[in-house]
């Protein structure tokens, strides 16, 4: 089952219409699309903000989206719209299975839970989010599927539905919104696989929130003065207090060499950079035993010339004295 998450978040009271992104298939056979209308504008520098509902609100405080889908297949579908839980864990962000809930999606209101639409088709609804009074102080996840599920073949047992979704990333609690940070650190090279360079750091999420990570890395100051990238960093999601590699994957044409690497990482308007001197390639270890022949070979050169330069002045003081 593919999956499409594609969403556009919402403030109250402050939203603004943004550019509409193509939705894409879920399913080769069957193809849904989902996406926000609307973004907030305190956020419309975030795009981060651009792709997922992100808030936060006091218990008892309701927030609304308006969420278009789309019918991507060539044949009429009925579209079925429900919330589902998700978790960020050391795994990143996850899906819980089918309709399982929690509670954030005890929260979820939404305008239709199925529409029918022709092929090519787009219906708006909206969707409430409306807070408990007594809601977990923290930050709560979860999904808004839009879901076609094929007709039944008699002749087979598993029926497969393609859905597409929109993560949902709502903190709760009184006063602000809790900050998001993280670190870099540890900026290394080796050659994996195939002699393919990776260069890796560790990243680790100071805040409070959950981080969304992509970034670029640049060389620079390499072997003969090169120059490569910028090369896509995709570290995906990370929990507060969690920690990843941040793996990035270069040119196997790179040659050996000591190289100048900066790393750059972002996650919305939270944006982090490093640079560091790493080596692609293993270092050359020195061959004592190497040296040491050089060494002994050397030796016995010098020894050998000094025995030639005596004979010669001897021979040449016998003469003089003949």
């Amino acid at each position: 089952m593919a999956g499409v998450l594609l969403a556009l978040s919402l403030l109250i009271g402050s939203v603004a219409p943004v550019a509409a992104q193509a939705p894409q298939s879920a399913s080769d056979d069957v193809g849904v699309g989902i996406r926000l209308v609307d973004a907030p504008v305190s956020r419309r520098d975030d795009e981060r903000a651009h792709r997922y509902i992100i808030d936060h609100v006091k218990p008892g405080q309701q927030i609304r989206r308006r969420i278009a889908v789309t019918n991507l297949s060539d044949t009429q579908q009925r579209v079925q719209l429900y919330p589902a839980a998700a978790a960020v864990d050391k795994d990143g962000f996850t899906f819980a299975p089918g309709r399982s809930g929690n509670e954030l999606t005890r929260w979820v209101t939404l305008e239709h839970s199925e529409l029918v639409l022709a092929p090519d088709e787009t219906a708006k609804v909206w969707t409430e989010i409306t807070v408990g009074n007594d809601a977990t102080a923290d930050e709560h996840y979860g999904v808004i599927w839009a879901e076609i599920s094929p007709e039944r073949d008699p002749s087979q047992q598993v029926r497969n539905a393609a859905r597409a979704g929109v993560r949902v990333y709502l903190s709760v609690g009184p006063g602000g919104e809790p900050p998001s940070d993280f670190r870099i650190k540890g900026l290394t090279a080796t050659r994996a696989a195939e002699d393919v360079p990776v260069v890796t750091a560790h990243v680790h999420n100071t805040g409070k929130r959950a981080l969304d990570l992509t970034g670029k890395l640049a060389l620079s100051n390499g072997p003969g003065g090169l120059s490569a990238g910028p090369f896509n960093v995709k570290v995906g999601t990370l929990g507060p207090g969690h920690s990843t590699l941040a793996k990035t994957t270069l040119d196997p044409r790179l040659p050996d060499g000591v190289w100048t690497a900066q790393l750059a990482l972002a996650s919305g308007l939270v944006k982090r950079q490093t640079t560091s001197r790493i080596t692609l390639g293993t270092p050359q270890k020195a061959d004592h035993r190497g040296g040491n022949t050089s060494m002994a070979i050397l030796t016995v050169g010098s020894l050998a010339s000094a025995a030639v330069t005596a004979l010669l002045a001897a021979y040449a003081y016998r003469r003089r004295n003949r």
